[in-house]
C-alpha cells in the first residue's frame, strides 16, 4: 500500500500566534520527524506578523483558530489523523528521535501519555534551576506543563474531552484529567524551550508570577482573569 496513503502514528499539533521569529525553527527540528512519517498541523490564532508565511510548506496542514492555545490545538487534533497526538509550543524543539521515544515508550509502559522533560535555553543561570524543578515536579505530581511537549492517545484525549475551553492553565486542567486514567510517562530526554519571556521579563519576577498564578488557580480563581495577568508576559 502506498504509505502516502495509510494515517500517521503521530500527529504533531503546534499553536502558535506572532511566533515569526521561532516557527521555521520549530518546524526544521521536526522535519526529521516529518520524513519518518509524523503528521504535522499548524493552528494559527490569527497572527499579524509572516507566522503563516513561514509555516507553509514546512507543515501537512496550516489552519486558523478562534486565538487561546486551547482552542487551537483542539481544532489541530480535530484535523489530525494520528493515533497518537503531540501537542508543542512554537518556541519549543523537540529531542531528534522524539517520535521514536513516544511510541517505543508508550509501547513498552502500557500508558496512554505522558511528556518530555524540558530544558530551557538561554544565558541566566537560573533558568537550569527551573528547569529541572519543573522536571521533579512533574515526576512527583503527574502535572505537566505545554513546555514539556505533552502527547497523548487519541482515544484517551477525546475521552476527557480534549483541552478544557479556557484562557490560561488548560494544560494543567488537561493532565489533570488524563492523571485520573493512568500516570504519565516520563520521558527524560529533553525537549528545549525558549527562555526569552523570563529573561525579558527578569526570571525571578516571571517564577514567581507564574507561582501565584498556579496558585491562584488551584484556588478557583477565573483562568479569564489570571490570563489578562499572563499576557503581560507575552
Amino acid at each position: 500500500m502506498d504509505a502516502s496513503l495509510t494515517a500517521p502514528r503521530l500527529s504533531i499539533v503546534i499553536p502558535c500566534l506572532d511566533e515569526e521569529e521561532a516557527i521555521a525553527g520549530t518546524l526544521g527540528a521536526i522535519e526529521p520527524l516529518r520524513a519518518r512519517g509524523a503528521e504535522v498541523i499548524v493552528v494559527d490564532g490569527g497572527s499579524v506578523d509572516a507566522t503563516v508565511a513561514r509555516a507553509q510548506g514546512r507543515a501537512d496542514l496550516v489552519l486558523t483558530a478562534p486565538r487561546g492555545r486551547a482552542s487551537q490545538m483542539n481544532a489541530g487534533a480535530r484535523h489530525a489523523r494520528g493515533d497518537v497526538l503531540l501537542f508543542v509550543h512554537a518556541d519549543t524543539r523537540l529531542p531528534q528521535h522524539a517520535d521514536i521515544l513516544i511510541e517505543s515508550g508508550l509501547a513498552s509502559s502500557g500508558k496512554a501519555w505522558g511528556r518530555f522533560d524540558v530544558r530551557i535555553e538561554g544565558n541566566h543561570p537560573l533558568l537550569g534551576v527551573i528547569a529541572a524543578a519543573m522536571n521533579r515536579r512533574s515526576r512527583y505530581t503527574g502535572i505537566a506543563t505545554g513546555d514539556q511537549g505533552i502527547f497523548v492517545s487519541r482515544t484517551l484525549f477525546e475521552r476527557v474531552g480534549g483541552y478544557p475551553a479556557i484562557a490560561l492553565m488548560e494544560d494543567i486542567a488537561l493532565t489533570t484529567a488524563l492523571k485520573r486514567h493512568g500516570l504519565p510517562l516520563c520521558i527524560p530526554e529533553k525537549a528545549a524551550t525558549s527562555g526569552r519571556r523570563w529573561e525579558k521579563h527578569g526570571v525571578v519576577r516571571t517564577v514567581v508570577l507564574m507561582w501565584r498564578l498556579r496558585l491562584a488557580y488551584r484556588l478557583g480563581a477565573d483562568p479569564d482573569r489570571l490570563a489578562l495577568r499572563y499576557a503581560a508576559l507575552r
